[in-house]
């Protein structure tokens, strides 16, 4: 067990495999194999216990990394195929709690966004607000999943023009945001995705596979899901939230305590 918190406790806060194998002794095998092994108890606690919320105001952003290599490198036979180049993260955070409600590992495609909205709509159980970015597949997806009975709004971005070749790397500027309404009536102090993007340099600082201009990507498709499953039910049950000073999980109402790195491994049993 003293292993088993030491290699989970490592991949949460950040650490590659490769570091987690020359920290804690552990082989690559075993430690992909307790990724593989927690990572769909995870994933399988997570769908039969975060149902049932009631969120004011839901936050949905998605989430750019790649898998085995850039997009730009796949071969052809090879395009548009999951797993092979660019890969998005959807997540949909509650602005209050600060729970992550659900999340999808898939391509920046309406097929995906539809999906993603569906388990969205199944896991709360009141009209709630949601803001996402200006992707154009939302609007619909977001009709199919709630109907009615949603307030539905969009922050749509506008960005000066890219930055010289020299500073590639550096973050486009943000001239302005427009608050577009879309369904329902939103309120429209609500109406921000800040929160879900504060998330989001959550899961880049504290995944390795996340990280920018590193060669800690994720190689395979499967355990870049499984760590992004252990992630999850730890950040929303086992990591005190630096605003609330509790979990989100506890926030929520799904948890009355913080959960330590033996119950989230417990998981296993």
């Amino acid at each position: 067990m003293d292993k088993r918190k030491a290699v989970v406790a490592a991949l949460v806060e950040g650490a590659s495999v490769n570091s987690t194998v020359r920290m804690t002794g552990v082989s690559k095998p075993t430690i992909l194999k307790l990724l593989r092994d927690l990572g769909c108890a995870c994933a399988a606690f997570h769908d039969r216990t975060v149902r049932g919320l009631r969120p004011k105001s839901i936050q949905c952003d998605e989430v750019w990394s790649f898998i085995g290599c850039k997009q730009k490198n796949v071969p052809q036979e090879s395009q548009g195929v999951l797993g092979r180049g660019d890969c998005w993260t959807w997540t949909a955070l509650d602005r209050d709690t600060k729970v992550m409600i659900t999340w999808l590992v898939g391509l920046r495609t309406p097929q995906a966004a539809r999906a993603f909205m569906l388990d969205l709509a199944r896991r709360v159980v009141n009209g709630s607000q949601v803001t996402t970015d200006g992707f154009g597949a939302y609007p619909e997806a977001i009709r199919e999943a709630f109907g009615s009975e949603v307030d539905y709004a969009m922050l749509v971005k506008k960005f000066a023009a890219g930055p010289p070749t020299d500073a590639r790397y550096s973050p486009a500027r943000c001239t302005g945001c427009e608050k577009k309404w879309v369904a329902g009536f939103p309120d429209s102090d609500l109406i921000s995705t800040s929160h879900v993007e504060r998330s989001t340099l959550t899961i880049r600082m504290q995944m390795r596979r996340f990280t920018r201009l590193t060669n800690g990507f994720s190689k395979k498709i499967d355990n870049h899901g499984h760590a992004l499953s252990v992630f999850f039910v730890y950040y929303n049950f086992c990591r005190i939230h630096m605003t609330l000073r509790i979990t989100p999980a506890m926030a929520a109402g799904l948890s009355d305590h913080v959960w330590e790195l033996d119950e989230l491994i417990g998981l296993l049993k």
